[in-house]
């Protein structure tokens, strides 16, 4: 059989499947739209609302600011009240990114045509999902023999004066990779390189995939781009919405047509949700397919004539659990890695879900700083509000914002790296940043090794294996040494207060130093002089404007939030400050710490400062052969000034050493180092993608970085 007529029958055999699925659902889709038409904007569980909620504001989702203003004025709110206000936010309210960033992730969503008898035929949409494998459906690409006859056109779309650009042929390459699932309808294909020989990726990006929960919840939009009957690309944005989620499918309402088959489905945050697959006809009580005008469709009266009354997509999650599940003969795990840690596919075994609840841990070494959580935006109103406790049973593990003080907590110890790593003498040493408490260090030393592995790959040099690296872990030792001093206040309870003062420590002396680190980050960033801190004996209270205009100063020229830069220069200030707590830190990472060989020590974040205390109390029998800083404060004097090195001067230890920075990664706004420090160093400023600047995968996966790492594992 002919490929577009095997497209055509399989396509009438999804639709039917989508239509049984939407009148099983029946009962639960009429009962969502009775609560929302008394009022309830996102009619989906507690927990669902609570993971979304977490998502959101983990990854700077929505505006912080813009929440706290819209539960300030309020009476109390118990916690799914506090959610279902901010996913109202998230809703109404997009950021000026949000369609640049639709923009670069159109960018990745090409045109699938088949050659035959002759003719190219377009027959459907597919998207980058890795810098090197494209995902669309099973009825699109079947079979290899399909996915050999057919190619691919990026940019096949018009332009900003809406006159058709110049697209981009690319060619499948199904030797390499091909996987399909006729239930699922998916297919992923590798796409071969251009004439400069680049993964497509490169080019023009890739979408990264996630098997985690809290993507999206009953009653929020979701953004169709695609080629609907072969035209140039499209999009549906915004008037549209979840209406059911099924364990493998989701139903939402939005405007598409064949030809958007193998489309990603995007949430407001362009996260791909979902693989478009099927349009949902209505149907009569004997299953068969009606038209617009009510009567029975028949085979030749086109689509055209069908009375869609939904859309039905493969839930990404179940994409990714299928592919993880699958024997290794089977699917080309090198290939897969690359599809980045969340999609859970590093060894064939799922990424750890997302706990749904009021506080959620963020993804795995996605940030090493984090925006306040759900439950401490609940609490924001009078003290009289909901406490965490109020939250689902299902909550995640408790944190440092929820848990009481000095309560026990099991602490996940550190890895070693094997005997037998780089030859049994180099030793390779990530060391984490803050904000890692109640995570599994086995999944941080994966995501670290994916980053690097990525960057070796591009580099052209062999990837590592996670368990070749030592992962001293320390995040639940800061948190309960930080709680022990009390430097970690609670300051949602009572009135709303501002990310300046809710982040400050609650000791005067890390105040101070709290205060010293805003005020020196905000002139480095050029923010013009204001000298009232400096010139006048103010309190506190009277400080807090001047803080908070220093804040907002650094989020503007960078892309980390006011609540992130506050949270951050927090512990570093009570890091710093409270040599009980440094001592506590260091103890904690020396316990997994090799003691005698070449050491690689790679460090990230407050990592990255207390790698520089760390190398004064290593043991002697260490060589320190290259030391590696990223997204680093170690450029400021009121850090560097306090380190236990004694100042700005490359230690006499360390035989090499790389600082790599992003100019809108706000922590690294001390860089570059060569300014202040004394002593050979190499400094690379890197691009990170802009909704991820400070994140380690993002800087371990440039190909710079990687092969300064590579090389010296390899000399």
């Amino acid at each position: 059989m002919e490929t577009s007529n095997r497209v055509r029958t399989e396509q009438a055999r999804h639709a039917e499947a989508a239509a049984e699925r939407y009148r099983r659902t029946s009962a639960e889709r009429h009962e969502i739209e009775r609560r929302q038409r008394a009022g309830v904007a996102f009619p989906d569980s507690p927990e669902s609302l609570a993971a979304r909620t977490a998502r959101l504001l983990d990854r700077y989702g929505v505006p912080v600011a813009a929440v706290v203003e819209s539960i300030r004025k309020e009476e109390p709110l118990k916690a799914p009240d506090a959610f279902e206000r901010i996913l109202g936010v998230s809703k109404e309210l997009q950021a000026w990114s949000f369609l640049p960033r639709g923009a670069r992730a159109a960018r990745t969503i090409a045109r699938i045509s088949v050659r035959e008898n002759g003719r190219e035929l377009p027959m459907g949409t597919g998207f980058l999902v890795s810098p090197k494998l494209m995902m669309t459906n099973h009825h699109v690409l079947p079979d290899r023999t399909a996915a050999e006859q057919s190619f691919v056109e990026f940019d096949a779309q018009v332009t900003i004066d809406n006159t058709p650009g110049a697209a981009t042929r690319l060619e499948l390459d199904p030797a390499a990779l091909f996987i399909a699932d006729e239930r699922l309808d998916f297919a992923l294909v590798a796409v071969r390189p251009g004439g400069d020989n680049r993964p497509p990726g490169e080019v023009f990006g890739w979408n990264r995939l996630s098997v985690q929960t809290g993507k999206l919840v009953v009653g929020e939009p979701v953004n169709v781009i695609g080629h609907p009957m072969g035209r140039l690309k499209e999009i549906a944005v915004r008037d549209n919405a979840l209406q059911v989620r099924l364990d493998d499918f989701l139903h939402y309402r939005t405007d598409t047509e064949p030809g958007n088959s193998g489309s990603p489905v995007f949430n407001d945050q362009w996260e791909v949700v979902a693989l478009h697959h099927s349009g949902v006809p209505r149907t009569d009580s004997q299953g068969r397919v009606l038209r617009r005008d009510g009567q029975v469709w028949q085979h030749g009266d086109g689509d055209d004539a069908i009375d869609w009354v939904s859309n039905e997509g493969v839930r990404i999650s179940s994409i990714l659990r299928h592919l993880a599940a699958l024997p290794p003969e089977s699917a080309p795990r090198a290939l897969l890695a690359e599809m980045g840690p969340e999609a859970g596919l590093l060894d064939g075994v799922p990424a750890p879900q997302t706990a749904a609840g009021p506080v959620v841990p963020g993804p795995a070494e996605a940030h090493t700083y984090g925006a306040p959580s759900a439950a401490a935006l609940s609490s924001a109103a009078p003290s009289s509000a909901a406490p965490p406790s109020a939250a689902p049973s299902s909550a995640a593990p408790s944190t440092a914002a929820s848990r009481p003080a000095g309560e026990a907590v099991a602490a996940p110890s550190g890895l070693a790296a094997r005997a037998t790593a780089f030859g049994g003498r180099r030793r390779l040493v990530f060391l984490h940043g803050r904000n890692q408490q109640n995570r599994i260090p086995e999944h941080l030393r994966r995501t670290w090794a994916a980053g690097l592995n990525h960057g070796l790959t591009e580099a052209g040099l062999t990837p590592i294996d996670p368990a070749d690296a030592w992962f001293p872990y320390y995040g639940n030792t800061l948190v309960r040494a930080l709680e022990r001093q009390e430097a970690v206040p609670h300051p949602f309870e009572g009135a709303m207060v501002a990310p300046a003062e809710a982040g400050a420590p609650a000791s005067a002396s890390a105040k101070g130093l709290y205060e010293q680190l805003i005020s020196e980050a905000a002139v480095r960033a050029g923010m013009p002089a204001d000298d009232r801190l400096a010139t006048e004996r103010l309190g506190w209270g009277d400080a807090v404007g001047a803080l908070q205009r220093r804040l907002s100063w650094l989020a503007s020229r960078t892309s980390v939030d006011e609540w992130s830069i506050a949270l951050f220069f927090r512990d570093v200030a009570s890091y710093l400050d409270d040599q009980r707590v440094r001592d506590e830190v260091l103890n904690c990472v020396l316990a997994t710490m090799p003691t005698s060989g070449e050491l690689l020590l790679v460090s990230h974040s407050l990592g990255t400062v207390v790698a520089m205390d760390l190398i004064t109390r290593l043991a002697p029998e260490l060589d320190i052969s290259l030391l590696v800083t990223a997204g680093s404060p170690l450029g400021m004097n009121t850090v560097y000034s306090r380190l236990l090195v004694g100042g700005p001067k490359r230690p006499e230890r360390v035989a090499r050493w790389l600082n790599a920075w992003c100019p809108t990664d706000a922590v690294a706004i001390g860089s570059p180092l060569g300014d202040d420090w004394k002593g050979e160093l190499t400094e690379l400023a890197v691009a990170n993608a802009r909704d991820r600047p400070h994140h380690i995968d993002e800087y371990l996966a440039h190909p710079e970085v990687a092969r300064v790492i590579g090389g010296s594992l390899a000399t």
